[in-house]
């Protein structure tokens, strides 16, 4: 089956646009050192369109930000979160949603699809014992070459991306932060306080693609619904538009 995504971009080619991301003003302050000022997202979009709706599929986001390519990992668990907050604050200020902003982050995944996500999670793992070996052996050579290698660097070990996996510690605190930067967001950014923000976390079965549209479905039944809302979806899932 052919992506939805590349059929449309080949035959429809003027739909895809390139979105105008407003810089974040920078200031001198009164100590002489250079501070970002945050983006007024009440202000209107620069892309000349206004969107009621934004939902993220937030594990995307979260792998990105988790075990980046391109750039080193962040080292904590701490800092992924301050990775993801910024990730997810630079969708919003794209879109400038102004009404609901849904955050969606995977759940337990229907029976079905359970043995696919097995198999990947224990190649994920074989793939982490390996490179740790790899880094052992490492570290050994370069001992055994004479080089000084710090304890820290010998104890060190890599983060292990099955942690994205519902029911687990890092879930929990994932779970945890976004509310806490949400109220945050909130209670301190002018753009924020009249949106709705609704965060389905793994706690809520289902995958992330789905609660996504399965919520749009439901809103559309609801008698007061306006048919002229437009929606924005987020994600790094290539067949989140057949759902």
């Amino acid at each position: 089956m052919v992506p939805l995504f590349r059929w449309l971009s080949k035959k429809y080619p003027k739909i895809v646009l390139p979105v105008i991301e407003e810089e974040e003003p920078k200031i001198i302050g009164e100590d002489g050192i250079e501070v970002i000022v945050p983006i007024d997202i009440s202000r209107p979009n620069p892309n000349d369109a206004e969107f009621d709706n934004l939902y993220l599929d937030m594990n995307g986001i979260v792998h990105a930000c988790t075990h980046p390519e391109g750039k080193p990992a962040p080292e904590t668990e701490e800092e992924m979160m301050v990775e993801i907050f910024a990730y997810t604050e630079r969708v919003v200020n794209m879109v400038r949603p102004r009404k609901l902003l849904f955050m969606a982050i995977d759940g337990v995944a229907p029976r079905a699809k359970m043995n696919q996500q097995r198999s990947r999670r224990f190649r994920a793992s074989q793939e982490a014992k390996e490179k740790e070996e790899a880094r052992r052996e490492a570290v050994a050579m370069f001992e055994a070459l004479g080089h000084a290698v710090s304890d820290e660097t010998k104890e060190k070990k890599a983060w292990d991306s099955n942690a994205i996996t519902p029911g687990t510690p890092f879930m929990d605190l994932l779970a945890n932060s976004l509310r806490y930067w949400v109220s945050r967001k909130i209670n301190t950014d002018p753009g924020w306080k009249d949106l709705q923000v609704i965060l389905s976390d793994a706690s809520v079965p289902g995958e992330g693609e789905h609660k996504i549209m399965d919520f749009i479905r439901r809103q559309r039944t609801n008698p007061g619904h306006d048919p002229n809302t437009r929606h924005v979806i987020y994600g790094l899932v290539s067949d989140i538009g057949r759902h």
